[in-house]
């Protein structure tokens, strides 16, 4: 006991040292023939792990053989020896009371004969901030092929598996529902996922009911894909750090990413040897570690559940002989398609850390960061889902999609929202959160850029029943609703009454868009005419000459209220330099909101400003040398909010200023069918955006030259792009070397011009797919 004290008293001080520098559409009615099953000894104890083995013969290779496969909570699954899927399986769920299930071809791994099935199962069994817990653990298969049924019943093996343990505390925050896993091979089964092992200690399963039945009740198949996973891979570099009883291994990984680690030691029995992370502290709290105590011998040995950071440590006691340690990275199945790149070295690496910090908040949702929560935030999805857009490829949609699902499908009985969900430990609403989430930039923002309209179908009744619990005060302003937990943004000086309204206008202009689409003109035209009482009201009430304030409001003038106005079309263009002269002055946002504030910057055409205050105020956490993801508040640690983790996505708004302001790339129908190229260059003398968009590449690049500027622009085959040169006095533009436009006026060989409120600041055009290169000069 001594010892394990002063392991965690010598590995906290070595990572503080190391830190200092409605339903789903997807859902399958077919019925199911299997069996929900658990181990005989199964006592549904938290962080249970089950072992479950099926032998088959088969008649004949199958062609196909799609199973389908739930676990409560997470499964590893091997056929003939082969690992097949590595943490199969989603959190619960996608609405309180249902359970997600998997859809895996298993043909490529079964043959004629003999045939074994082998899956562990680790049962979360406890509450969190991103998982509902049933109460049970459980596993169902069902493969059927015409050479023969393969079900989960009593005729399955099954064994709760001896060699996984509950660590000993400090145990993990209260927001997590993982556990530290501690795993004593001296229990360790041995082989026993390989065919022709022995399995002792393996009885007949217990059947639980066919589905549906309680407690997972409905199943609704995986709406996103499985892990990538990059299989086993040496780290960056691995130094040992010495102690007096056991050594460190810290060793670097090439980011801030998804890691299970590995070993491959020689030691006698019985030693416990840590494995962790530079994030095990990561937001002032204790987050999730392994232990690993050994059996006698050379022995190999992965953690399966998997941990974040920069770094990993192994605390190897001085009588274990390390052979080799490695780490396999999992994550989002996404590429890294998008990208951007600039003449400013400061906003390329903003633009790449963003994506980092993104790409490391992606799993089963979207989150606030994965170390302190996991937890789907709708705030941070907002921003996180913009970013993807741009970012990443169409196959991250998927997540925000599932997510948008499963708001609606927790909305509780009196048509209130909260996040976040799916969530076992916490159920209070955030209003200025849930009005962004089923706003223009959060439902409204996922059709605009996929053309996928079958969620607005599903999910608008939900959003109209939540704005209807926003009536108007008598003024015609917003009624405030002060909703389970009043947060408008971390930090100081916020005027939540003037936010809440800015919040609620997007949320309307969302509303609208979806039902005009939807063909519902009666709702369209009530939300119009409730958005014009508003911006009335708004503009009557708060503005008081030189900036918008609520008349209650004692702070310093809110930035946050000033962008928003500018962003949600309140505040009209005479407005402007009165509210830019605020946001020079004022500096109040989280990084969070501060994309509301860049975003109004460019917007009132400010950009140059705009570039200079994203430096000024992002420059801490973009320079900082020690990390490749963007920080929860301006610092780190006391300098943070809410604990301040260093990976939180919701700062990297900036990524999506830079793609669809400073290079200009938007939708402008759902889907890009029509979308824009209206770059807003500022002082930057080139850049360049990648866009992998649903209708292919777009591809956006520019040189400003005092005299002259060149705009570069891939547009997909099948689309239309409205390119706009910027309007800084050019007297000739060319496109593909014919001149196209002179002193004011269109050439009648050009294409149609746009007149589009969009393009007053650009000299626009048409054009179809295709390569197309503008030179515009003075």
């Amino acid at each position: 006991m001594q010892f394990i004290k002063y392991l965690f008293a010598s590995t906290l001080l070595l990572l503080l040292a190391l830190t200092a520098t409605h339903a789903q559409p997807s859902a399958n009615d077919r019925p199911w023939r299997a069996q929900w099953i658990m181990a005989n000894q199964n006592q549904n104890a938290t962080s249970t792990w089950q072992c479950f083995r099926k032998d088959v013969k088969l008649t004949a290779k199958p062609a196909q053989a799609t199973a389908r496969i739930a676990a409560d909570t997470k499964y590893w699954l091997w056929v003939n020896g082969t690992l097949v899927v590595f943490e199969g399986g989603l959190k619960r769920g996608p609405t309180p009371q249902d359970t997600y299930y998997d859809e895996v071809d298993l043909a490529p791994y079964l043959q004629a004969g003999d045939n074994t099935l082998a899956v562990l199962t680790w049962y979360f069994g406890k509450e969190g901030f991103s998982h509902k817990s049933s109460g049970s653990a459980g596993f169902l298969f069902e493969c059927l092929t015409p050479e023969l049924p393969i079900l989960s019943d009593r005729r399955w093996k099954a064994r709760v598996h001896p060699a996984y343990e509950l660590a000993p505390s400090p145990l993990p925050n209260f927001r997590l529902a993982e556990s530290h896993l501690r795993f004593d091979a001296r229990q360790d089964l041995g082989t026993w996922q390989v065919p022709g092992a022995p399995t002792p200690g393996f009885g007949a399963a217990q059947e639980l009911g066919r589905p549906p039945t309680a407690p997972w009740n409905r199943l609704v198949r995986r709406p996103m894909p499985f892990w990538k996973d990059s299989g086993l891979k040496e780290y960056v570099s691995t130094r040992r750090v010495p102690g007096p009883t056991a050594d460190t291994l810290v060793c670097d990984l090439p980011a801030n990413i998804h890691i299970t680690p590995y070993l491959d030691v020689e030691a006698p029995g019985g030693v416990l040897v840590t494995l962790l992370t530079d994030n095990y502290l990561g937001g002032g709290t204790v987050n999730l570690r392994a232990e690993y105590v050994t059996r006698a011998g050379r022995q190999q040995y992965e953690s399966y559940g998997w941990l974040n950071g920069h770094k990993v440590l192994y605390v190897v006691p001085k009588n274990v002989t390390v052979h080799g340690v490695k780490y396999r990275e999992t994550g989002y199945d996404t590429d890294f398609a998008g990208s951007f790149t600039s003449s400013d070295p400061f906003l390329n690496k903003l633009w790449e850390k963003s994506r980092r910090t993104l790409y490391v908040t992606m799993r089963d949702t979207y989150m606030d960061c994965p170390d302190r929560e996991r937890a789907q935030w709708w705030g941070d999805e907002v921003n996180e889902s913009g970013e993807a857009f741009y970012a990443l490829c169409p196959k991250s949609h998927a997540l925000h999609k599932k997510g948008m699902y499963e708001l609606i499908g927790w909305q509780r009985a009196d048509s209130s929202l909260f996040s976040p969900i799916p969530a076992g430990n916490w159920s209070k609403e955030l209003p200025g959160q849930m009005l962004s989430s089923v706003g223009y930039y959060g439902f409204w923002n996922y059709y605009l850029h996929t053309g996928d309209r079958q969620p607005m179908a599903d999910l608008y009744e939900g959003v109209k029943k939540y704005l209807h619990l926003w009536p108007a005060n008598a003024d015609g302003t917003v009624a405030f609703r002060q909703g389970d937990w009043t947060w408008g943004d971390w930090g100081e000086n916020i005027d939540r009454r003037v936010l809440f309204n800015t919040l609620y206008q997007l949320a309307l202009k969302g509303a609208r868009n979806m039902a005009l689409l939807l063909d519902k003109s009666a709702d369209a035209d009530a939300y119009q005419k409730r958005m014009a009482e508003i911006k009335q009201a708004f503009n009557k009430q708060y503005w008081n000459g030189t900036a918008y304030r609520h008349p209650d409001y004692k702070g310093e003038t809110d930035d946050r209220c000033q962008a928003l106005a500018v962003v949600a079309g309140l505040a009209d263009e005479d407005k402007y330099p009165a509210l830019f002269k605020v946001l020079q002055q004022e500096e109040h946002a989280s990084p969070y909101m501060e994309k509301y504030v860049l975003e109004a910057l460019f917007l009132m055409r400010q950009e140059t400003y705009a570039l200079q205050r994203m430096q000024k105020r992002f420059g801490y956490m973009v320079n900082h040398p020690d990390y490749t993801t963007l920080f929860e508040g301006w610092g780190i640690g006391a300098e943070g909010y809410g604990g301040g983790t260093v990976n939180h996505a919701w700062s990297g708004g900036g990524l999506t200023i830079l793609s669809q302001y400073l290079c200009g790339i938007a939708p402008l129908e759902p889907g890009y069918g029509t979308f824009q190229v209206m770059p807003q260059p500022g002082p930057v003398a080139r850049a360049s955006q990648t866009v992998a968009s649903v209708k292919g590449t777009i591809k956006s690049t520019f040189v400003n030259q005092a005299r002259k500027f060149t705009l570069d622009v891939e547009v997909p085959t099948g689309t239309t792009a409205l390119v706009g040169i910027p309007d800084h006095g050019f007297s000739e533009i060319r496109l593909n070397k014919k001149v196209v436009w002179r002193q004011g006026k269109y050439l009648k060989r050009t294409s149609v011009p746009a007149a589009a409120s969009a393009a007053q600041h650009h000299v626009a055009f048409e054009v179809p797919g295709g390569n197309w290169t503008f030179e515009a000069s003075k």
